[in-house]
């Protein structure tokens, strides 16, 4: 029961981010350089991701498709930019929060990704892969201050 109430709160909390997360800057020595810019997804481990995905659908609404559900949103005070933010069970078994050890991966929307993977290169955080480029956008993991993998996504919309 409280792993229920805890997907569902942190679900509820990546739908209304997109409409409340305007924009968080970060402090550079030299200058304010925009990191993120919102909560593009939460992806969480579960015993079986279509039976998962099917009691979201069927008990809380979600309009589900076959990465999970996404939810869109209007981008800033901008209201013909359309954003979105995924959610997405993933089997109990997957390799693709590792190195991380924890049940849930975060991707967090962010703007220029090239130079603040250089930033963040210069302030030490390990990074776990190298920039990838897809039609929806780039994407790159890094490893929090606890070891959780975080993933960056620089939508292409």
């Amino acid at each position: 029961m409280k792993k229920a109430i805890f997907i569902t709160l942190i679900t509820a909390i990546a739908f209304c981010s997109g409409f409340a997360f305007k924009t968080i800057l970060s402090q550079n020595k030299n200058s304010r350089m925009k990191k993120v810019t919102g909560i593009g997804g939460i992806f969480f481990k579960c015993k079986d991701p279509k039976k998962m995905t099917e009691w979201y659908q069927k008990h809380l609404g979600l309009n589900t498709n076959p990465y999970g559900a996404t939810f869109e949103w209007f981008e800033g005070t901008d209201s013909t930019k359309k954003a979105q933010t995924q959610w997405t069970p993933f089997s109990e078994k997957t390799t693709y929060f590792e190195p991380s050890t924890r049940e849930f991966m975060i991707n967090y929307r962010v703007e220029n990704l090239e130079a603040l993977v250089e930033e963040l290169k210069k302030e030490g955080v390990t990074i776990v892969d190298t920039i990838e480029t897809y039609d929806y956008g780039k994407f790159v993991h890094i490893l929090d201050a606890e070891g959780n993998k975080v993933e960056l996504w620089e939508p292409k919309d």
